[in-house]
């Protein structure tokens, strides 16, 4: 699946005209919008079994920011950037951004980020480990279609299980992570797919897999 934006930008977060508080108003509920719309969104990202390529084209703000970082893997324009802005509005970088932010950055960083809401380029980025790659804008989308065109023709179901693996490492212990592991790989060790690139390494030809 490849994720991008539509003209000169990602996606620049929630439009603020739409919470716009007149004094005296009743506020918004931002918990019901986040509850409703957004967090739905972010799990079924991150549940998807299938690669999930963000092509960062833009700015990727607020909400907008951490959509992008929801994704599998992150190849960024070099004109993009990242701004986790909610802290100059009073509030928490949502839609997992207060989660993957720490595991990304480490809590040095993340908190920084967080608390400040400096603007980062797609090159720091990319140093920081925060994205996968930067790279010329003239090649952002030429390059995430060939990644996505590589994902298509590799094993698919093996791919799927990599990536529930890695969501589960999160929280599992490593006794518990080395026991989804040994099932995972139980699993995989009875597609097709496998016995195809074993069949193929050992006949020294491209594999064809067909995601069975």
């Amino acid at each position: 699946m490849l994720l991008t934006g539509a003209g000169r930008g990602f996606c620049a977060g929630q439009d603020l005209s739409d919470r716009n508080v007149l004094p005296g108003a009743e506020p918004p509920d931002l918990g019901y919008t986040l509850g409703k719309f957004y967090n739905p969104l972010i799990r079924r990202l991150r549940a998807l079994e299938m690669p999930v390529v963000c092509a960062l084209n833009g700015v990727a703000a607020g909400a907008g920011a951490n959509l992008a970082l929801a994704a599998d893997i992150v190849i960024a324009a070099h004109s993009a950037k990242f701004i986790q802005a909610f802290c100059k509005l009073g509030l928490i970088p949502d839609s997992g951004g207060t989660w993957i932010l720490p595991r990304l950055l480490g809590p040095a960083r993340a908190t920084a980020l967080a608390m400040l809401g400096d603007s980062v380029s797609a090159k720091q980025a990319a140093e920081w480990g925060l994205i996968w790659r930067c790279v010329d804008d003239e090649q952002l989308m030429p390059e995430a279609e060939a990644l996505c065109a590589h994902f298509a023709s590799q094993p698919t179901r093996g791919l799927a299980l990599i990536k529930k693996a890695l969501n589960a490492s999160w929280s599992n212990t490593l006794d518990q992570h080395l026991d989804l592991e040994r099932d995972l790989q139980q699993e995989a060790g009875h597609t097709e797919d496998y016995q195809e690139g074993v069949a193929a390494f050992m006949e020294k030809r491209e594999a064809k897999f067909k995601g069975r």
